[in-house]
């Protein structure tokens, strides 16, 4: 598996390998002792997976808040997504910083989005289905959100304000000025 960080180093992108003949493809999606041997040690405990059917779906800017914060390992199964992390960990230095990748199935990438950054997402391709370990349980009390369109973090989101497609919690998701980190 090869392993690169991103301009925050925290956030990686993986590519697992594949094993292909005239049948198709194997692939190791994720090995725990590969992880272990880079330096990642995530004890992932639950998979999740989306789909998103029009192009311009945002998901995010979400996070856990602690105790149940989460590290997500992300792939896309089918279609293609613009993917963002920034970083809402109090004191950091990149406080405020976002980095972006395009996750795909036919490039077979995935980013690795650690606790202490807020993820979204946006669809490129129609019927576009994400898949995401892990490491602890969703809670509704440690749910939070910042606005995906705020123009403090000026992401440079694929998609305009009024074509994204979006959940009213999406929505209603406050500002980042505003925000208080709970990392």
């Amino acid at each position: 598996m090869r392993i690169e960080s991103l301009a925050l180093p925290e956030v990686k992108l993986l590519w697992p390998r594949q094993f292909g003949d005239d049948r198709g493809f194997f692939s190791e999606t994720w090995n725990r002792a590969t992880l272990h041997k880079a330096g990642i040690e995530i004890d992932f405990i639950q998979e999740n997976q989306s789909l998103s059917r029009p192009v311009g779906t945002v998901r995010g800017l979400h996070f856990q808040a602690p105790p149940f914060a989460q590290d997500k390992l992300i792939r896309v199964l089918s279609g293609r997504i613009y993917d963002v992390a920034v970083d809402i960990r109090q004191g950091s230095p990149t406080y405020g910083q976002w980095v972006s990748a395009e996750i795909s199935a036919e490039k077979w990438n995935q980013i690795l989005v650690p606790a202490g950054f807020a993820h979204g997402f946006c669809t490129l391709e129609p019927d576009t289905h994400v898949a995401y370990l892990v490491n602890a349980h969703w809670s509704a009390e440690a749910e939070g959100a910042i606005a995906w369109n705020d123009p403090d973090l000026a992401i440079d989101w694929p998609v305009s304000e009024a074509d994204a497609v979006l959940a009213d919690k999406d929505r209603a998701a406050g500002g980042f000025k505003s925000f208080v980190s709970p990392f």
